[in-house]
C-alpha cells in the first residue's frame, strides 16, 4: 500500500513539474537569448557572473515571513468606490509642439514631446500577468482610451519586463502599427518571439543614446530587478530619459533610490517633466522599490519642473493602502516645495499651462456610509 503511495506521488509530482515546464513555454513569458544579442548582454559593465546586478549590489533576502505578516494586515488595498476616469477622444491627441502628459495608469503614460509621440510601459490588458487567473492583478479602473483607439505611437520605451510593465497584447497591438521599442539589453528577445520587426526594436545598455526624428532617447539606470518566468537578472532594467529640441522628461521606471538620479542630472540635466513610481512599495522592498519620500527626493535629485506621480491606483501589488501612495506624495511634496500634478487616468497635463489638482482618489461621502 505504502509503495502505491509512494508511486502516485511521485506520478503526480512529474506531472505538475511537466505542466509546469509546457505552461513557461507559451509566448507571454518570453523569449530566450542567444547568438548576438547574448554576446552584447555578457559585454555589458552590469552583467556579472551570468545576471544582471545593481550598483552597488541588492540586499539579498526574501523576507517572506515579514512580507506574509504585512500582507495580513487590514489595509483597505482597492478603492471601494468608482474610479473617476478623464476618457481621452483620440482625435484630442496630436504632435502639435509641447509637452503634454496623459496618464492611462499604473506606469503606462502617453507622452507628447516636441512633435513625437511616447509611450511608458504601455499595459492596456485587463490582468498584470501572462494570463487571467484569481491571483493575477486585475485592473482596479477603467482604461481612458481603449487600445483599438490609440493613435500611432512613435516610440515606447520599457523599463524592465515584469508583467505590470511589459504586456505581450499591447507590444503586439503597437508593432503593428510601426512602433519603435527602446528596451534594456535582452528584452528585445521578448519582443521578436511576439513577431516585432527587428528594425523596430532598440535594446540598449545604460547611458546609451538614440535619435527618433530629432528626440533623443537616453537610456540611463535604475535600482531594480527582471525576469518572466523567475527573478534571474537575465534582462536589464532601466530609466529613459527623453529631450526634444525644446522639452524633456524622464522616467524612472521600478526602482529603488540611489545616486543615480543626481547623476543623471549631472550628465543630461534637468528635465522638464519627471514621471515617477510611487506606489507598489513595502518596508521589506525599499532597496528596489522607494517609496513616496524617496520618490519626491529623487524628483528633487534630477531638478524637474515638475513630478507626476505613477505606478499607484491601477493594480494591487502590495499590501500599502489604495490611496496611501498619492497621500504620502503630496505631503512629502510640500514639505519640500516641490510641485506635483496628480490628474486623474486620463486627464491631460500640459507642462507650462495652470493645472490644478483635485482629490479624485478620495471616496465620495456616499461610498464612505
Amino acid at each position: 500500500m505504502l509503495k502505491k503511495i509512494i508511486r502516485i506521488a511521485v506520478v503526480l509530482c512529474l506531472a505538475v513539474v511537466l505542466i509546469a515546464l509546457l505552461v513557461l513555454q507559451l509566448p507571454a513569458f518570453g523569449g530566450d537569448f542567444e547568438g548576438a544579442r547574448l554576446k552584447r548582454v555578457e559585454g555589458s559593465p552590469q552583467y556579472k557572473e551570468g545576471r544582471f546586478e545593481n550598483t552597488p549590489p541588492q540586499e539579498p533576502g526574501l523576507h517572506l515571513v515579514e512580507n506574509l505578516k504585512l500582507y495580513s494586515q487590514d489595509q483597505k488595498r482597492e478603492p471601494g468606490f468608482e474610479v473617476p476616469v478623464e476618457p481621452i477622444d483620440p482625435r484630442s491627441l496630436t504632435k502639435a509642439p509641447g509637452l503634454r502628459a496623459y496618464w492611462i495608469g499604473h506606469a503606462s503614460t502617453l507622452i507628447e514631446i516636441d512633435g513625437l509621440r511616447v509611450m511608458t510601459d504601455p499595459v492596456f490588458s485587463e490582468y498584470a500577468g501572462p494570463f487571467r487567473a484569481p491571483l493575477v492583478p486585475k485592473r482596479l479602473h477603467r482604461l481612458p482610451i481603449p487600445l483599438g483607439q490609440m493613435p500611432r505611437v512613435d516610440a515606447v520605451v520599457i523599463s524592465h519586463d515584469h508583467y505590470d510593465h511589459l504586456d505581450m497584447e499591447t507590444v503586439k497591438a503597437f508593432a503593428a502599427r510601426g512602433t519603435h521599442f527602446y528596451v534594456g539589453l535582452g528584452v528585445g528577445a521578448h519582443l521578436e518571439r511576439w513577431g516585432v520587426p527587428l528594425g523596430q526594436i532598440h535594446e540598449m545598455d545604460w547611458w546609451d543614446t538614440l535619435e527618433l526624428n530629432g528626440v533623443r532617447i537616453h537610456c540611463t539606470p535604475a535600482r531594480h530587478y527582471s525576469g518572466r518566468k523567475s527573478m534571474d537578472n537575465s534582462t536589464l532594467w532601466a530609466s529613459w530619459y527623453v529631450r526634444g529640441p525644446a522639452h524633456s522628461f524622464y522616467y524612472s521606471g521600478d526602482t529603488g533610490y540611489a545616486p543615480h538620479f543626481a547623476e543623471i542630472r549631472r550628465r543630461l540635466g534637468a528635465p522638464d517633466l519627471s514621471v515617477i513610481k510611487v506606489g507598489a512599495y513595502g518596508e521589506t522592498w525599499l532597496d528596489i522599490h522607494m517609496d513616496p519620500e524617496s520618490a519626491v527626493q529623487a524628483h528633487v535629485d534630477l531638478g524637474a519642473k515638475t513630478l507626476l506621480p505613477v505606478h499607484w491606483a491601477t493594480f494591487n501589488l502590495s499590501y500599502h493602502a489604495w490611496e496611501e501612495p498619492i497621500l504620502r506624495t503630496l505631503a512629502a511634496a510640500r514639505e519640500k516645495k516641490a510641485q506635483v500634478a496628480a490628474p486623474k487616468p486620463g486627464e491631460k497635463l500640459e507642462l507650462g499651462k495652470p493645472f490644478e489638482n483635485q482629490a479624485w482618489y478620495q471616496a465620495p461621502v456616499s461610498s464612505k456610509r
